[in-house]
Formats: C-alpha cells, sequence, structure tokens
C-alpha cells in the first residue's frame, strides 16, 4: 500500500494505492509522500480539481465493499461537476429505501474523487463524513459552483 497527502483548500487529503488502483482518499494529519506513476497521476489531478482546472478524475479506483456499495460509489461518479442529485433520485435509480444510499454515502472509501459530497437529502444539505463535516461539503459544492443548490 502507497500513499501520497496532497495539500488542497480542503484539507490535508492522502491517498491510497493498491495493486494498481486508488483504493481510499482520507482527510490526513500525517502526510505521505510515497511514489509511484499511479501516485503522481492522482496527485496532479487532486490538485488540479482544487485549483479548479479540472472538473472530473480518470484514475483506476477500486471500491471495497459490497456490490451495492459499489452500485452507489458508481452512480455517485457520474454526477457531473457543480449538479447534486438527493439520496432519494439514486435510490429509486437503484430500487433501494434512501436511508441504504445514505449509509452508502457515508461508507465511500474515496470522497472528492467519487464525489459523495455531491448527494443531498429531499430537504437540501446534509451531513458529510469527511473531516470538517457539512462545512467541508459546502466548501466543496461552492468550489463546484453549486452554492446556489445550497438554499
Amino acid at each position: 500500500m502507497l500513499k501520497r497527502t496532497v495539500e488542497t483548500p480542503f484539507g490535508d487529503l492522502t491517498l491510497v494505492e493498491e495493486d494498481g488502483a486508488i483504493t481510499a482518499l482520507d482527510w490526513s494529519r500525517v502526510a505521505h509522500q510515497d511514489r509511484s506513476a499511479l501516485l503522481d497521476e492522482a496527485a496532479k489531478q487532486l490538485e488540479a480539481y482544487a485549483n479548479g482546472t479540472r472538473e472530473s478524475f480518470d484514475l483506476p479506483l477500486r471500491v471495497a465493499g459490497s456490490r451495492f456499495q459499489q452500485d452507489v460509489c458508481r452512480v455517485m461518479s457520474e454526477i457531473p461537476f457543480g449538479y447534486t442529485r438527493t439520496y432519494g433520485e439514486i435510490a429509486k435509480e437503484l430500487g433501494v429505501p434512501a436511508q441504504s444510499v445514505g449509509q452508502a454515502c457515508g461508507g465511500n472509501p474515496i470522497p472528492v474523487i467519487i464525489p459523495c459530497h455531491r448527494v443531498m437529502g429531499a430537504k437540501g444539505l446534509t451531513g458529510f463524513s469527511g473531516r470538517g463535516g457539512v462545512e467541508t461539503k459546502v466548501a466543496l459544492l461552492r468550489h463546484e459552483g453549486a452554492a446556489g443548490l445550497l438554499i
């Protein structure tokens, strides 16, 4: 397992690479500087996202967990930059309860790259499992120009 920490306006984010795929992204208090071609590219893409010159990621990802967790992460990955969906919309698409989608969003192992911050409750803003909680979610949505959706 290799790790690389990237400083961003949303906190220090540590990318985790295992067997040729990004498997996690964590808010870290400890800096890691492992090197690999994949971590170099992932760090480059994350820095470009943070400075506003990239809107999507093109990286090999591997989501650990159940088939359901993987399905929710796939649907979240399809939400475009600057847009949001609700737990209910995703639940309807997958034919499951909205509460289950919320739990899967909270269990997203690769936040920001798999944009769980783009998922809202039926009445608007909800929690966020990343460091800083809902304030970090708001910062990510504002960064993407989705601030008008927070009302």
